[in-house]
């Protein structure tokens, strides 16, 4: 399991699968929330998560896949594309520091 500072993450991805559109939305409320710290949150598709990604967030279906392709990055799942507890997680260590593992 990879792990991760906080304050060393620069690129958050939020990969995805369905094509959906909730990760596009909430790829859009992470740059909001995230931007004033200098982080860059992009998207992609899971099987083409960029290898300069510091952190990924995905759905918990899709973890295996996004660690198979970036096997030395944070990788985090979530159960719920709005609300999840998770990205208030990732929110806080990268505001106040702290350790993301994943």
């Amino acid at each position: 399991m990879a792990t991760i500072e906080g304050s060393d993450v620069n690129k958050l991805v939020v990969a995805c699968d369905a094509g959906m559109g909730s990760s596009v939305l909430l790829t859009s409320q992470l740059k909001k929330s995230l931007s004033p710290h200098g982080v860059t949150v992009e998207h992609s598709p899971v099987d083409r998560v960029p290898d300069d990604a510091d952190v990924v967030l995905c759905h918990a279906g899709l973890v295996d896949r996004a660690r198979a392709r970036v096997p030395d990055t944070v990788v985090i799942g979530f159960q719920m594309f709005l609300g999840d507890p998770v990205f208030t997680q990732v929110e806080t260590a990268i505001r106040e520091g702290g350790t993301l593992a994943g």
